[in-house]
């Protein structure tokens, strides 16, 4: 606003900024032997988290429609990671299907016109894409491997992040070793950390692997979290820890 004398005034906010929840930012991936354990594991978090990954490893599970209705039922929000990847009039009419049944997250795979593709099929759902940029199993010698020899992880990264902006994507995956690059690329696309690993645990194959804080301190806005939780003795501790740490990290942004 500006006064009688043409100095700019700062406008007081009208109200408080509204204090991250973390336990709505944790979700739990439901990569587990059978359908059962899976729907074992989503009562035994029940008020803990109430967002759940649904990925390839129950893709073809018997009984898995019955987890995805379970979840959807009970108003639980879905992360659908089945990185769907065709043509584009195919991808529009999936991610058409999946909008409709009440996903939250879907994750795509491709080239900007498959996203765009993508971006059509939601329509005005509020079901948001996201885009895959680098695997965090992945490090420099697999990125070689598959062809990328005069190219970082973070520019491969920032290449697909900045695709995915253009095409009308909601977000991308990615370690949080290259979240704060893309939020300085656009503090507009949503970050999806897998690859979390508490102090501690051991590394199992995530290569670009980060603790729940430092994660959150670098730029994620969301965590994917699995074996920690899922294979842990007591699953229920686990998750609170990893939520205590989130929190913090959220509290210190919240501050800075």
């Amino acid at each position: 606003m500006v006064a009688a004398s043409g100095v700019f005034e700062t406008e007081e906010p009208t109200e408080q900024m509204h204090r991250i929840d973390a336990s709505e930012r944790l979700i739990v991936a439901l990569d587990l032997p059978d359908v059962e354990t899976a729907s074992t594991m989503v009562r035994q978090l029940d008020g803990i988290t109430g967002f759940f990954k649904v990925g390839l490893s129950l893709q073809l599970a018997i009984g898995v429609e019955s987890l995805i209705e379970f979840l959807l039922n009970d108003r639980k929000k879905l992360f659908l990671d089945y990185k769907y990847y065709d043509i584009p009039e195919t991808l529009t009419k999936a991610v058409s299907r999946a909008a409709q049944r009440g996903v939250t997250f879907l994750t795509v795979h491709g080239s900007s016109d498959l996203i765009k593709a993508a971006v059509k099929g939601r329509g005005q759902s509020d079901m948001k894409l996201f885009t895959v940029t680098v695997l965090t199993s992945w490090d420099e010698s697999d990125l070689k491997e598959m062809g990328y020899d005069n190219h970082t992880i973070e520019e491969v990264v920032l290449f697909r992040a900045r695709m995915a902006l253009n095409a009308g994507c909601d977000g991308v995956i990615a370690s949080g070793h290259e979240a704060r690059a893309i939020k300085q690329l656009s503090r507009k696309l949503l970050v999806v950390t897998p690859g979390i690993r508490p102090y501690g645990h051991e590394k199992d194959d995530q290569k670009r692997r980060m603790e729940p804080r430092d994660a959150i301190l670098a730029g994620a806005d969301y965590l994917v979290v699995g074996r920690p939780i899922t294979d842990a003795p007591d699953p229920v501790a686990s998750a609170r820890k990893i939520l205590a740490e989130m929190q913090v990290a959220f509290d210190e942004l919240a501050e800075r």
